[in-house]
């Protein structure tokens, strides 16, 4: 049992309304129809890909994910989405330069077969959470929980419910910064 509890901000019914409210941008489209297919395919990212993905996240970012070794990023990925144990999953992926859990979150959200919210602020705050002093693997697997639970109940794909809860954050919550 998890000590995190998630109250959603957006009633049930408008989460299902309010995905078209989101723009889908000419690099998302990109990420999903191009670079998802493959990396699944494969099972790792390749190193223009996994910056590709962090540029989409946090163009501020790049900078800190960019010295990581190509063979290096094959490796972490390889494993994080062949690995059975979550803690591994998640744990190996932030073992790259400049990923922490939101960008590992992301990687394993576009990189995994197994349905994965992307973690952060945004998200989090239309999912009931005010502030996240810190992520923890215990947040993150609650969320991961909530996030299935409520994929299912709302009939959402995990992309769309993702991107519901940061456009209504982003509607709602102007005072947040997704980072």
């Amino acid at each position: 049992m998890s000590d995190f509890t998630f109250k959603l901000r957006i009633s049930k019914p408008e989460l299902q309304r309010s995905v078209v409210r989101y723009t889908i941008s000419d690099e998302e489209r990109n990420i999903e129809d191009e670079i998802v297919p493959l990396v699944r395919a494969r099972g790792f990212y390749e190193k223009d890909e996994f910056l590709t993905l962090c540029r989409w996240r946090s163009p501020r970012a790049v900078a800190r994910c960019q010295p990581n070794d190509e063979d290096f990023v094959r490796a972490a990925t390889r494993l994080a989405l062949g690995e059975a144990h979550e803690r591994i999953r998640i744990g190996v992926l932030r073992l790259l330069r400049g990923v922490d859990w939101p960008t590992a979150s992301m990687l394993l959200h576009f990189g995994h077969r197994d349905r994965y919210p992307i973690i952060d602020v945004r998200a989090l705050w239309s999912a009931g959470v005010s502030r996240v002093v810190y992520y923890t693997l215990e947040l993150w697997w609650a969320y991961v929980e909530f996030c299935r639970t409520l994929s299912d109940e709302c009939g959402l794909s995990m992309r769309d419910l993702n991107r519901t809860l940061w456009q209504y954050s982003k509607e709602h919550a102007r005072h947040l910064t997704a980072g």
